[in-house]
């Protein structure tokens, strides 16, 4: 059963989505930050030890960043040393163009797990990161060349979570959005072509955790929608909070909001499950209400992605799952096949990558069952974990992990 991907428009769509072509994949979770891919004319089965490596990149650092392709570049992050940097890359062999130096490098909390979380977010020829410490700069896309930089902590009040910032810059028009958290305000707006700071959510003051922001029409406004650990929240592109409603994560709240519609699916591990609210107008204003808390899938590092009325991901207690979207219900669950891990869709197929053991495994997005139709073990697979999101871009995939970065030639022929 193939499934045909409609992608809607969250919002009256970003200045990045009207810039970027239908093969590439310009920030985290793609051109709307749902994990879906437009592509077809994808190999619907994988030969036998998987679709043939295109080319494969060396030197590029210890991290969890995962890639943003566009044009004929690609764009991520890595530490060496003790510099974190943001590099530039040929799409066509992976060959290294550029390097610049964006913050300090190393391992925030406890566990080890060095370098830098973020995915490049692309915006015509400007690019835009941020360091596990806080670091936030634009860059040229021709050459690395810095425009501006500043500091979550330093410049916005900032508390920087235990594990370092993870979250990818959200570009919308001429803003660009990040959660540096705090009392001064959780959330900014900063002019994305000098850095100016535009406003800061004075009424909206949660910590930051590691979930990026959604830029969603909802109930017929557009806003920014994020998950921290005490909430979910949206806010109007001028900084007023239009909703808030009570959320508890824990430990480490990680996985990017799900908007459908006038529906906000959030999902998060240690055991908080995942829950959807409804976003409705009453008297002029926006109210939100709980529609259902289930533990279906308790999703920690890997995210979710809707296909369809149906929500695919992993859960710490279950496996692989699919869970029907309005319900909570779930139509199926598999966990011998596949390890923990993350998820993006392409071409009615669900791509899932391992985080402990290299495997990479393609299978029907349809709730009719977990069916796989084929898998390969990556060469090189990170340690301590793989983290970093698969990318399908071009009719290729993309699979950064440590100091490599993999090409997959994944076209139907």
């Amino acid at each position: 059963m193939r499934l045909r991907l409609t992608i809607g428009c969250a919002c009256a769509l970003t200045l990045i989505s009207t810039l970027c072509q239908a093969d590439d994949w310009p920030q985290w979770r793609g051109p709307r930050r749902d994990g879906l891919s437009p592509e077809t004319g994808l190999l619907q089965q994988w030969p036998q030890g998987g679709p043939a490596l295109a080319w494969r990149a060396t030197g590029l650092g210890e991290g969890f960043s995962s890639v943003s392709v566009v044009g004929d570049r690609i764009y991520t992050t890595g530490d060496k040393g003790d510099v974190c940097y943001v590099h530039g890359l040929n799409r066509a062999d992976g060959k290294l163009l550029w390097s610049t130096p964006l913050g300090k490098a190393g391992a925030p909390g406890w566990g080890g797990f060095a370098g830098p979380r973020g995915t490049p977010t692309v915006d015509g020829d400007l690019l835009y990161v941020m360091g596990q410490y806080g670091e936030l700069a634009c860059l040229k896309t021709a050459d690395g060349g810095k425009v501006w930089a500043k500091h979550l902590s330093k410049d916005f009040g900032g508390e920087r979570p235990e594990w370092g910032y993870s979250e990818s810059v959200l570009i919308d028009g001429d803003q660009a959005v990040c959660t540096p958290g705090g009392s001064k305000g959780a959330i900014v707006a900063l002019d994305k072509r000098t850095g100016r700071l535009l406003w800061q959510t004075k009424d909206f003051t949660d910590p930051a955790h590691y979930s990026s922001l959604v830029c969603a029409e909802i109930a017929g406004v557009k806003q920014y929608v994020q998950l921290t650990a005490d909430s979910v929240v949206g806010v109007s592109p001028k900084g007023e909070v239009l909703w808030r409603i009570e959320r508890k994560g824990k430990t480490a709240v990680i996985p990017t909001p799900v908007v459908k519609g006038d529906k906000v699916y959030v999902t998060s591990g240690y055991g908080a499950g995942s829950h959807l609210f409804v976003v409705e107008r009453a008297g002029g204003k926006l109210q939100v209400r709980q529609v259902y808390a289930e533990r279906s899938i308790a999703s920690h590092h890997g995210g979710a992605v809707l296909v369809g009325d149906h929500v695919y991901g992993y859960c710490d207690s279950r496996g692989w799952v699919c869970q029907e979207l309005a319900t909570g219900k779930l139509t199926w669950t598999e966990k011998r096949q596949v390890g923990k891990g993350s998820v993006m869709c392409a071409d009615g197929r669900l791509y899932l990558r391992a985080e402990d053991d290299g495997i990479v495994a393609l299978i029907e997005a349809t709730p009719d069952g977990y069916k796989e139709t084929g898998r390969f073990v990556q060469p090189g697979f990170g340690k301590p974990k793989t983290w970093p999101h698969p990318v399908v871009a071009g009719k290729k995939l993309y699979l950064r992990d440590q100091n490599q970065l993999l090409c997959y030639d994944v076209q139907a022929r």
